[in-house]
């Protein structure tokens, strides 16, 4: 195990060398957690084809599920940021589809999250707005909004989260949870609408109340809806792991 200046450590693990933050406690919520393999000797035949392991028919685990295949079933090697690993790594069918839908969120959503975006930003109920820069923290862990204020939003203190539309105007009972946001049509590829503004309910820090924030494009529009949009992606990463 070696430190290196940023922050982070180089760690060797079972499944390959991951750079890890020092600090475990400022894991990117968007991370999953390294899989327990399936113990060898539980594990006589491919899991996915059936074949039988002998000495030529090797087992491999999977670096993300952690299950147990024949070299056939595992051979594809995967980049798999959301377990920090430094090189790509041996991944069933399954899981290396799953991690290649999400190599264009790191590649490309990320880097739109943390640029930001610029929005005209309502705190609870009240009747004053700020124009204010929206990003997220290069640990992926909070939302900051600059303007004359600054505050912060923390992902995994977020409970629920809309997007809005052109035209849309949410009431209470029309809030989106995670788990609808997964089904949202209008920013999938080919939707008409274009997504102007967010709506997220969240617990400050230190707070059990839940407090509510809207969030509107400001004179750039097409820039807000791709911020959106990344945000919409990054929400139901953040969901999907909680789940995992």
């Amino acid at each position: 195990m070696s430190a290196v200046p940023d922050g982070k450590k180089l760690v060797r693990s079972p499944s390959g060398l991951r750079m890890v933050p020092e600090n475990g406690a400022f894991s990117s919520p968007f991370s999953l957690e390294e899989p327990q393999w399936v113990p060898d000797k539980e594990c006589p035949r491919c899991m996915q084809c059936d074949t039988k392991f002998d000495f030529i028919r090797r087992k491999h685990h999977c670096r993300r599920c952690g299950r147990c295949f024949c070299d056939k079933c595992c051979s594809k090697k995967v980049a798999l940021p959301r377990m920090c690993f430094v090189d790509p790594v041996r991944q069933c069918a399954e899981c290396s589809l799953n991690s290649q839908k999400e190599a264009e969120f790191y590649d490309k959503q990320v880097k739109v999250l943390l640029g930001g975006g610029s929005f005209v930003v309502t705190l609870g109920t009240s009747e004053k707005s700020e124009a204010m820069t929206c990003r997220l923290s290069n640990n992926h862990r909070y939302l900051f909004l600059d303007g004359e204020s600054h505050f912060e939003v923390e992902l995994s203190r977020i409970s629920s989260m809309q997007i809005l539309t052109d035209g849309s105007s949410p009431a209470e009972k029309d809030i989106h949870t995670y788990t609808s946001l997964l089904d949202t049509q209008f920013l999938s590829e080919g939707g008409s609408s274009r997504a102007n503004g967010m709506l997220l309910h969240f617990k400050p820090a230190g707070s059990q109340e839940p407090q509510q924030l809207r969030v509107e494009a400001a004179d750039d529009r097409k820039a807000a809806a791709l911020w959106l949009a990344a945000m919409h992606k990054a929400a139901k990463l953040l969901y999907e792991a909680r789940d995992q």
